[in-house]
Formats: structure tokens, C-alpha cells, sequence
């Protein structure tokens, strides 16, 4: 059993998780709106609590094969494309312009993991509303009417970029509020479906951990083939897919190097922590000598999608078949290598 101390994201703040709800839906090709509420919770502070819950049916979901088979929980934290009004009335720019923040349709690209015996926790929550990729209060007090708590971490190099866990701008630095948010706002946003988001996905780690003695998060993600004003990287193209492990702290030497390989193999050029090494997700989860392994996939969208439409072009389904061969092979290196270094250990 994982202590939770140590593994909840926020344990050792004092905050709490609150129960979650994934209830099955489809998504369509263009942005979506929704304003029901997705699910029963204790009498709420109303203030608080009931604006966040009221924006989304359903934030997100867990896709479960039949049988869990592969020591592998994968996590597309960004590709969520439903837009409450409520919040498109609170910003000066149009979907579109919003959308450019989206990891677009990372979740269907890896859909096929579910089938091979992975389950996929996707959101349905846009990045713009809120990014779960982030400490639960790396918040910019810029952007709200009244003081921030104590615990809030106001000097990340995130916030200073505008994109703390509540994003003060999208793509190209544009400002997403027109006006300064009530500091509730962010709370209810955090409470009711960032600290839901992790329980679920800490579950999932724990549940694997537990069945193969070993958890491996893929943390599914797509980066804009041009480079942006706070990207680390230098020159005009950027690799194809860039594996993220946090300079090698937080996933096993050999899986990433047998996740290189099987990328290569298909012709994909890659490249190791350059410009991304991995979010909060990878170096929060990662913890190789727990047997708890973090590793971060971003993939060039000019593979898959038109940047400035938003849509999807023909490539997106070699991708998708490409993608599902990749955790195919990397489940099997994984399952080997894994459990002989689990075998090493118990000698």
C-alpha cells in the first residue's frame, strides 16, 4: 500500500479530497458546452462549491479495459475541450483562440492503450479552466480581487508565465479574463474537481502498484511545433515526440530507453527533456526506487492536427495505430524489465 502521505498530491497541507464521478459520455469534434452538475456530494458552502460542480456534467472520466493486463496508467490531462458558458462569459476571447491552449484529441491518439489492458483517465475540463498539471494552488495574484491564501505558491516560474494552476493567459501570452476573479472561484475549481482529479489518479497508480508490483504513468500530452517566448529550446524544428523523465529521476533508465528505441524504430525523431522534462504530474508521481515510474510524452501536433483550425488532419489515425503499438511494445519491455528488477529487490 502507498503511503498517502507521501504520494496525495496535497496530504501534507491539510486539504482533502473530495469523492469523484466518471460517468461515461461522448465528445464530439467541436468545442462543447455543458452546465449540469455531475454528481451528489455532502451540503456544500454554496458560494464555493456549487459554481465549479455546475460547469461540468462529468470533468472527467476513467477509460478501463476489461482486465487491467499492463502495468500502465495513462493520463491525458489536457486534451479536455468543454467549455462552460459561464466561463467563456467571463473572457474577452473566442473559442478558438481558447481551444490553442488544448492538447487537442491526445486522448483519442491513445485511446488504443485501453484495449491492449490500460486504463485512461481523461479530462473533459479544459486546460484554459484549469490545469491539473500543476500544484493544486500555484496560483498569480494578479489575476484575482482579493488575497490569496497562505499555502498558495504565488512565485513559480508557472505563474510568472501566466500559466499557474488557474492560467492568467492561452497561446501567445493573450490574457483569457477580462476582469479579476473572486478568489472562490479558484477554490471551487480546486476543490471539486483538481483534488477529485488526483484521488482518482492516485487510485489508479495505487491499484497497479498493488496487482504488478510496479506503476508506470504515461503522462499523454502534445506540444505547438513552433516555439513559444518561455520554451527552452533554440532553433526552428522541434522533434517529434519529446520523452520527459525529469532528467532521469523520474522513471527507469531502461524504460525510457526502450521507449526511445520503439519510437525511433517507427521513424519518429526524439529527444530526451528538451524543451519539456515533465510537469508536476511526472515528478510528483515519479519515484522509480518505490517502483512508481513517471514518464511524460509529448508529441509535435504538426503530426496530427491543424494548430490554427483545431482540427484534425489524416495523419491523426497512423498516429493513433502507431501509438497503440508503442504501449504494446513498451508493456512488454516493461513487463520484463520490471519485474526483474522487482526480483532483484526482494533478493
Amino acid at each position: 500500500m502507498l503511503d498517502p502521505d507521501t504520494w496525495c498530491p496535497v496530504a501534507n497541507r491539510g486539504f482533502r479530497f473530495s469523492n469523484c464521478w466518471a460517468i461515461s459520455m461522448d465528445l464530439n469534434d467541436d468545442i462543447t458546452h455543458e452546465g449540469r452538475q455531475f454528481g451528489e456530494t455532502s451540503e456544500p458552502a454554496p458560494e464555493v462549491i456549487s459554481l465549479a460542480q455546475s460547469d461540468f456534467r462529468q470533468p472527467f472520466e476513467v477509460m478501463e479495459p476489461r482486465k487491467q493486463t499492463l502495468p500502465f496508467v495513462l493520463n491525458s490531462p489536457h486534451s479536455g475541450r468543454i467549455y462552460p458558458k459561464r466561463f467563456l462569459a467571463a473572457s474577452d476571447l473566442d473559442p478558438l483562440t481558447l481551444r490553442r491552449s488544448e492538447d487537442s484529441f491526445v486522448d483519442e491518439i491513445f485511446a488504443g492503450a485501453v484495449e491492449l489492458g490500460a486504463p485512461l483517465l481523461r479530462a473533459h475540463f479544459p486546460r484554459a479552466y484549469l490545469d491539473v498539471n500543476r500544484e493544486p494552488y500555484e496560483l498569480d495574484p494578479t489575476m484575482f480581487a482579493d488575497a490569496l491564501p497562505a499555502h498558495a505558491n504565488t512565485r513559480s516560474l508557472r505563474v510568472a508565465g501566466g500559466l499557474g494552476t488557474i492560467a492568467r493567459v492561452v497561446a501567445e501570452q493573450t490574457e483569457i479574463y477580462r476582469t479579476r476573479l473572486p478568489y472562490s472561484e479558484a477554490e471551487g475549481r480546486i476543490r471539486d474537481i483538481y483534488m477529485p482529479f488526483h484521488e482518482t489518479l492516485r487510485g489508479l497508480l495505487e491499484r497497479t502498484h498493488r496487482q504488478f508490483g510496479d506503476a508506470v504513468l504515461l503522462d499523454c500530452h502534445s506540444m505547438p511545433s513552433s516555439i513559444g517566448p518561455f520554451d527552452e529550446d533554440t532553433g526552428t524544428d522541434r522533434a517529434d515526440i519529446v520523452l520527459g523523465d525529469r532528467y532521469g529521476t523520474a522513471c527507469s533508465p531502461g524504460l525510457v530507453e526502450a521507449a526511445e528505441s520503439i519510437l525511433q524504430s517507427m521513424g519518429y525523431s526524439v529527444a530526451r527533456n528538451n524543451p519539456y522534462a515533465g510537469g508536476f504530474n511526472t515528478e510528483h508521481y515519479g519515484a522509480p526506487a518505490r517502483g512508481l515510474h513517471a514518464l511524460q510524452i509529448e508529441i509535435n501536433r504538426t503530426l496530427y492536427m491543424d494548430e490554427k483550425k483545431v482540427q484534425r488532419l489524416p495523419g491523426i489515425r497512423r498516429l493513433s495505430k502507431n501509438m497503440t503499438r508503442f504501449v504494446n511494445e513498451l508493456g512488454k519491455r516493461a513487463c520484463k524489465d520490471l519485474h526483474t528488477s522487482g526480483q532483484r529487490k526482494a533478493s
